[in-house]
């Protein structure tokens, strides 16, 4: 029995196993090329092992390639692309400042949230525009 077999066997189902366990497409790939390398020692069994690994590198680099170029780029999009994104989502909303604007620094008031806001001076209870959103500041402008 050719152990490089064997062994090429057991490295794609290991690689098949951690994409089962964690799934995110990348050892899928590596698994795939680990069973192209496994059939190529199984049909050609005196395969120097050097030309094994290097086969198996090329191949992983050609397989992921493959992912990026036809699979990465074809996944459906999200129906709420800003779930998460709860900052971006507020671009655009006029609100009071709850504290005024001093030193291009304040705070407003959305629903039960506080967030830090960053723009021209202002006094308290002024109208903003929100306009962008860096992390969890906001950046406001005079609304009007």
């Amino acid at each position: 029995m050719n152990w490089h077999v064997v062994a090429w066997a057991v490295v794609a189902l290991l690689l098949f196993a951690a994409e089962a366990l964690a799934p995110g497409a990348f050892m899928l790939w590596l698994g795939l090329a680990a069973t192209v390398v496994f059939a190529m020692v199984l049909l050609v069994p005196d395969m120097p092992v050097l030309a094994q690994v290097a086969a198996f590198v090329v191949l992983s680099f050609a397989s992921i390639q493959v992912y990026r170029a036809w699979f990465r780029g074809r996944e459906p999009g999200s129906d709420q692309p800003n779930l998460n994104r709860r900052a971006e989502t507020l671009v655009g909303r006029v609100v009071p400042l709850e504290q005024g604007i001093v030193n291009g620094h304040g705070r407003v008031q959305i629903a039960d949230a506080f967030w830090e806001v960053t723009g021209p001076d202002l006094p308290a209870g002024a109208a903003v525009r929100i306009v962008a959103s860096r992390g969890m500041s906001l950046q406001v402008e005079p609304a009007g």
